[in-house]
């Protein structure tokens, strides 16, 4: 079969959106030879699509008349007026995930793809995964929801991909069939997209269904759940804990990571792939990260040797669980990438005397059950953002004698008065934690500039410090 078989020569299709996914489609498809419509409510942004060779229409409701395929972009809802009236038209939607793996089935070698999804930890896994298997002489590439699309890194021709993908994403494809995939986690996220947690949870769950081996989280309800209710019958199941692990599971052994999966006697025999000082950044969850990439590489084939290599060649991507500064005694990590309750819990966890920096746009999370569970840990909080009311009030309940400072709306520099705020409640051998539990977009561009204000603000007051402490000698 080739490119100009897949459907599309001579086909009108349809592009749902203007922004990273329109560009990144619209190429591909006027090589497979389509007649190619973008609409998007943005017109500014329609125009930067000027020159692809594909007709711009602001505003559409409804597919053209002809149109075979629509192509969306995964944050457009199903329920949005010109994908309703697709779907009731007959016309298949999918997103560009899916189109990349149409495209990848064209090669005499297809690429292997290696799927990671869940609420929190993705992208820490997929980066794990990637250094593996590179560790391992793999030609593999991180891509999908962590900024190089899964199309792009399909067209360049890697042998595996190591794929993030999101729930938006996964809702879009229908025909992806993984060599391995695991949903490492599933906590409450994006309910307002998808309408309930039971659709969020089946839209995580399409990464197994046609998978080979499927990885689940014996630790997490729900990732268990998940491979049990998609997984196809012909599949191999492998769980990781992080506890002792049982035939056919990775998991901890005292302080080292081991497999008892990939094995020559599972029943018998494990073998060990690296020390929990190795993992980074540190913490049980990303412990469980670590063990979930390491399951999807021996999944691949790499040896125990790679794993460990590709651990310690790791290198942690920004804003996640990143220590800025170590100021009087006092540590200042950054993790402001902890965008929902589920994703503050594994970091939170992750120290024992912490001063806490939250808030933002909880999308209708519930945070009892988070406050509660590290009540004894806080030794102060210090809130920014549209929700910080909510946070308060169930510290009130679950931490009453815990001092909370809520920073006022008008703060011109907000996290610079909420880490002098933060400064002021710490002591030596505690933690100033930026772990929002929360989205940004109140306040910020996104979380990458919300801890990018979080490290500014650190250095300020490590340079303050230093000169204070000069002028006392």
């Amino acid at each position: 079969m080739t490119d100009r078989e897949l459907l599309l020569e001579g086909k009108n299709v349809l592009v749902a959106g203007a922004g990273v996914t329109g560009k990144s489609v619209v190429p591909v498809l006027r090589e497979l030879g389509a007649h190619v419509t973008v609409t998007d409510g943005n017109a500014e942004r329609l125009e930067e699509l000027a020159g692809l060779g594909a007709e711009l229409v602001p505003g559409l409701s409804e597919p053209p008349p002809g149109t075979a395929l629509v192509v969306t972009s995964p944050g457009w809802r199903p329920t949005s007026p010109l994908l309703a009236a697709a779907a009731a038209a007959g016309v298949e939607v999918i997103g560009d995930v899916e189109l990349a793996w149409r495209i990848g089935q064209l090669r005499e070698r297809p690429p292997s793809w290696l799927v990671i999804t869940g609420t929190n930890g993705k992208t820490t896994t997929v980066g794990m995964l990637e250094s593996m298997l590179r560790a391992g002489g793999v030609d593999a590439v991180a891509c999908g929801n962590v900024g190089y699309a899964v199309l792009d890194a399909v067209r360049a021709g890697h042998a595996v991909l190591a794929v993030e993908l999101s729930s938006f994403q996964l809702h879009w494809s229908s025909t992806l069939a993984p060599d391995a995939s695991v949903v490492l986690n599933l906590a409450e996220d994006h309910i307002d997209w998808h309408g309930s947690m039971a659709e969020y949870g089946a839209a995580k769950g399409r990464a197994h269904e046609r998978s080979r081996v499927v990885v689940h989280n014996a630790d997490d309800e729900w990732s268990t759940r998940l491979a049990e209710e998609h997984a196809p019958a012909s599949a191999r199941r492998v769980g990781f804990r992080l506890d002792t692990p049982r035939a056919g599971e990775l998991g901890l052994v005292e302080d080292l990571l081991v497999d008892r999966a990939f094995v020559a006697d599972p029943a018998t025999s494990a073998e060990e792939l690296a020390t929990i000082a190795d993992v980074r950044p540190a913490g049980p969850h990303n412990v469980a990260n670590a063990l979930a990439a390491a399951a999807l590489a021996r999944a691949h084939g790499v040896s125990t040797e790679a794993v460990l290599k590709g651990l310690r060649e790791y290198q942690p991507a920004p804003h996640r669980a990143q220590e800025v500064a170590e100021i009087g005694g006092v540590r200042y990590v950054n993790d402001s990438k902890a965008t929902n309750p589920h994703a503050a819990s594994g970091s939170l966890r992750a120290h024992e005397s912490i001063v806490w920096i939250a808030g933002g746009q909880l999308k209708g999370a519930a945070v009892d059950e988070l406050v509660a569970s590290i009540a004894g840990r806080l030794r102060g909080v210090v809130l920014l953002g549209v929700d910080s009311p909510v946070i308060a009030a169930a510290v009130a309940r679950h931490a009453p004698d815990v001092p909370v400072n809520r920073l006022r709306p008008g703060d011109d520099e907000p996290m610079t008065a909420a880490v002098d705020a933060a400064s002021a409640m710490a002591h030596p051998g505690d933690v100033v934690l930026l772990a929002p539990a929360a989205a940004s977009l109140d306040m910020f561009r996104n979380y990458g500039e919300r801890g990018d204000a979080f490290i500014a603000a650190v250095r300020v007051l490590a340079g303050g410090a230093a000169g204070a402490a000069n002028d006392g000698s």
